[in-house]
């Protein structure tokens, strides 16, 4: 059997952050996960070309899935932060980087990293 490679480990990863982010909100049907693995094509692809981006992998998936959803069903993941007013997404920061998170700008907070919306979303708020 072959070690997988730090790619294959850097798309694997991604594609389980970005589920779990999903599965948070309730949103991972099959059309979205098909999204996911779009996104993880494409991104192997990119990669590839530049294997110094290996560690923005996850960020990058984070935020191509967040571009299919809007043109197919709207913003998400939706900003747990903010209350009132018109409801808002979270941005993925950095756009480019390692060690990514969901951000609220309205707010100017780390929400949660990719990949742990659900505890940032889950939790009972005491307001």
């Amino acid at each position: 059997m072959h070690p997988i490679s730090p790619l294959e480990q850097a798309l694997h990863a991604a594609r389980a952050l970005v589920l779990a982010d999903l599965a948070a909100g309730e949103v991972a049907a099959a059309d979205v996960v098909s999204m996911v693995e779009e996104s993880v094509v494409q991104r192997r692809w990119w990669v590839e070309q530049w294997p110094q981006g290996v560690e923005y992998v996850a960020g990058l998936v984070a935020q191509d899935v967040q571009d299919a959803l809007l043109e197919a069903y709207g913003r998400w993941p939706l900003c747990p932060v903010c209350g009132g007013g018109d409801p808002h997404a979270l941005d993925v920061e950095p756009e480019l980087g390692p060690d990514p998170h969901w951000v609220c700008h309205k707010a100017g907070v780390k929400v949660a990293a990719v990949g742990t919306l659900g505890s940032a979303t889950g939790g009972s708020s005491s307001s």
